[in-house]
């Protein structure tokens, strides 16, 4: 292991981009990690309620997906493999195909696409303009899908689409998302007033693009009728229904898929963060068959084929998901987030509210500089938890969906204590 002789976050600071962003808000050095631990170079242990936001719902290092890589390696198993055929390649698509895709009754193809969750969307949004001749993509008010040009198109916050500086965002049409006008709004009659109307401005759509829970925007949860409902118009109007499950997916709200009770099958779900199962970059694009009209090629990537991401995730599908075990775990883990956080909110919050779905919780304090003000004490007192919101102004809770409930306790508590720590001060200024 490395060891510093200065001040270890010098390097940092001297050399890499100002475009880093999360080292600001956790200025220490990780050497080490397990589980739900995070530990510094200088021995101290956090408990990680970040994940690597949401990319390990597995947890640090999960010892059978360790073992599994070392063996491959050890054995000079293919590494990189462009869209070659491999053996763990195959063996990841039996196992996906087995255990995700039968069991639900989905004929999806498997589209490896670049390894990271945006290029996921890129193909979803190009695939879905080639489809249908249409060029118009419905994106939603709070929505988040990445960072490159077409992704961030779809994305709904200012200061990310502001890194694009100044450079056209166009093809997309922005509608509410369930809740965005208050709780009495009907944003799907809304939505659909403005596609029936031909006079309202808005193109005939290739596609919808949706999050079940919106992971950046706020933990916007969706409800079964509203994306029953977006499904309903996206096939009145010939559009297809792109449901990002990039963040919520893989567990995340006590099912695979964060719509797989919702009754919906979507035509196309972007999917990465935690699919490799141990943090290594993967993505993939399911697709419905008869929408895979691809040519050879017309969308590649030079690392679509990390074979060491298909190794790990094989093993996650079998470990976690060969029966419903851990997915029951992962809801009772809810349960009791959703209790701890609720009672949080009401005894030492006014005004504040649940956001969130399963082990995708938070708490809506009502200000960015609260939330930021409580993160901040949480990190001093060792957990690692970040905001989200259109104005960071919700605490957000996505710890591995692994962590022992002894520790996710310990992590609430100092959540608990960091509010309570945040609050006083401000009911005595108040009185």
């Amino acid at each position: 292991m490395n060891t510093f002789s200065t001040d270890a976050t010098a390097v940092f600071n001297r050399r890499e981009s100002e475009a880093r962003s999360y080292c600001r808000s956790f200025p220490t050095v990780f050497a080490s990690a397990r589980n739900a631990t995070l530990t510094t170079s200088d021995g101290r242990d956090y408990i990680d309620f970040l994940a690597g936001c949401s990319t390990l719902n597995y947890g640090h290092n999960d010892p059978d997906m360790k073992a599994a890589l070392i063996d491959y390696i050890a054995a000079d198993g293919v590494a990189h493999g462009l869209d070659m055929h491999t053996h763990a390649k195959a063996a990841f698509i039996e196992t996906f195909e087995r255990l995700v895709l039968k069991p639900r009754g989905m004929d999806h193809k498997i589209m490896f696409t670049g390894p990271t969750g945006t290029n996921a969307v890129e193909a979803a949004m190009k695939l879905a303009r080639k489809v249908t001749g249409r060029q118009t993509i419905i994106a939603f008010t709070n929505g988040f899908h990445g960072m490159t040009m077409g992704a961030l198109s779809a994305t709904g916050n200012a200061a990310k689409r502001a890194g694009a500086g100044g450079a056209s965002l166009a093809g997309t049409a922005r509608m509410p998302y369930e809740g965005a006008f208050g709780a009495d709004a009907d944003t799907l009659a809304q939505i659909e007033t403005m596609l029936d109307n031909p006079s309202s401005g808005i193109d005939a759509p290739a596609a919808f693009i949706v999050e079940p829970v919106q992971g950046e925007g706020g933990l916007n949860a969706a409800s079964k009728k509203w994306m029953q409902g977006i499904a309903r118009i996206a096939r009145k109007h010939g559009a297809l229904l792109i449901v990002d499950d990039i963040q919520a997916g893989v567990g995340r709200t006590g099912t695979f898929f964060s719509f797989d009770d919702y009754g919906i099958v979507p035509d196309m779900i972007p999917m990465a963060k935690s699919l490799s199962g141990m943090g290594l970059p993967m993505a993939v694009l399911l697709i419905k068959p008869e929408h895979d009209i691809w040519a050879p090629a017309e969308h590649n990537g030079t690392f679509r084929g990390n074979n060491h991401a298909f190794v790990t995730a094989r093993v996650a599908l079998e470990k976690f998901w060969s029966d419903d075990s851990f997915a029951a775990s992962v809801r009772k883990k809810g349960d009791f987030l959703e209790k701890r956080l609720t009672a949080m909110a009401d005894e030492l919050l006014s005004g504040a509210s649940l956001k969130g779905r399963g082990m995708m919780r938070g708490i809506d304090v009502g200000s960015g500089e609260l939330a930021g003000k409580i993160c901040a004490e949480c990190f001093r007192n060792g957990l690692i938890i970040e905001t989200s919101g259109a104005h960071d102004e919700v605490v957000k809770v996505l710890a591995p969906l692994t962590i022992p409930m002894e520790q996710l306790s310990a992590g609430l508590d100092i959540l608990e204590n960091s509010i309570a720590a945040n609050v006083a001060p401000m009911r005595v200024a108040a009185e």
